[in-house]
């Protein structure tokens, strides 16, 4: 099924940061992303410095600013931390799904433009999102630069040595809010660009023995792009939402899940690059052995890298969580690997991940 808004697929996430030099070598390092553009005083903009980093369909960009005339990054980065400015979605027509968009109440952010330069045009327009997070509507089709005008192909000597993670693309970004704006934000999806809500995950669905969530995850209904929406619910402690907003200052991308096709490779090269993970009980194993099920993965394998397994439908999906990556305990990334035809997101694995998020949390002193 075709979606109204002329979505392609998930384009890059923007990422502000305090050093946009030092994110993009860790992102380079860690997960062996080829730094592919370069804007900064070496191409005449004084003001900031920016990193395109790209691998397969997988596009990052981190940005930082120089000055004070940036302020909006500034201000950014001195309220939330590091952490995702923008996401952006490739589509057919940006005006045309811009127009649909802010025709069905989305709030406008950047009215439809094109950047020029001898290398050809892009387009760009964005609507709000999550306080003052973007979603960004983009086409390159007439651009044979690099990535889009003002960026150059970069001129440093970096050599980076590193494993190569089997990292493809972008499979879900979700979004951590306030209580009861979750419902909010779901509605403003659905409307704005003609998606659907594709799983509700309501009261005592995911909790443990101190905190619970609730969730919902909303799609296109072509299930190109899915964006899940936590808020927190009440529980004896702080739960993993309420410490996101609390950090964060507020609402806004708690973590992107990257797709991978080989997750035992995936996870053993970004351990190797030195990617911590969260920590899984063992006894999580055990109970796997016991149940003997038909997978094509060694479950001594998953045990030794700390894999997460879980059973839906006529398929089955593997899946494992970084620890934050940034200073604050706010974003962090999602390795997820799909067998058959497995489209959740790990359910049956909720107890054992929150369990170990909170044992984390509790090592921050913000368990309480």
């Amino acid at each position: 099924m075709a979606n109204t808004v002329g979505i392609r697929k998930y384009d890059f996430v923007e990422f502000y940061v305090g050093s946009a030099k030092m994110a993009a070598y860790w992102f380079s390092r860690t997960l062996g992303i080829e730094i592919k553009g370069y804007l900064g005083p070496e191409t005449g903009h004084r003001d900031r410095m920016s990193f395109y980093m790209k691998k397969g369909d997988l596009s990052f960009l981190v940005t930082s600013a120089l000055g004070p005339e940036t302020s909006e990054i500034q201000e950014f980065v001195s309220r939330h931390g590091d952490g995702v400015k923008r996401f952006c979605l490739e589509v057919d027509d940006v005006t045309r799904a811009f127009s649909y968009a802010v025709s069905h109440g989305a709030i406008p952010i950047r009215k439809p433009e094109m950047l020029e330069d001898e290398a050809g045009s892009t387009q760009e327009a964005a609507i709000r999102l999550y306080d003052d997070t973007e979603l960004v509507f983009t086409n390159r089709d007439g651009y044979g630069g690099v990535f889009r005008p003002g960026f150059e192909t970069p001129k440093f000597g970096w050599e980076l040595s590193c494993e190569q993670p089997n990292l493809l693309y972008i499979d879900h970004i979700v979004g951590n809010v306030r209580t009861n704006e979750m419902n909010r934000w779901e509605e403003y999806f659905n409307r704005v660009l003609d998606f659907e809500t594709f799983v509700n995950f309501g009261p005592g669905d995911i909790t443990t023995k101190y905190s619970a969530l609730l969730s919902k995850v909303v799609r296109s209904k072509d299930n190109l792009i899915k964006n899940p929406i936590n808020e927190p619910f009440e529980g004896i402690r702080m739960s993993q939402i309420e410490e996101f907003i609390k950090e964060y200052r507020g609402s806004g991308i708690q973590h992107i899940a990257i797709r991978t096709e080989n997750i035992i490779q995936t996870i053993g090269a970004m351990r190797a690059n030195g990617v911590e993970f969260l920590q899984v009980p063992h006894t999580y194993y055990d109970s796997l052995r016991s149940r003997n099920l038909p997978i094509e993965e060694s479950i001594d394998d998953l045990q030794e890298l700390g894999i997460l397994l879980d059973f839906e439908g006529d398929g089955y999906l593997l899946q494992l969580f970084t620890k934050p990556i940034l200073d604050r305990p706010t974003f962090f990334f999602e390795i997820i690997q799909r067998h058959g035809n497995s489209q959740g997101f790990g359910q049956g694995n909720f107890q054992a991940l929150f369990e170990a998020i909170e044992l984390d949390q509790e090592r921050r002193g913000n368990l309480v």
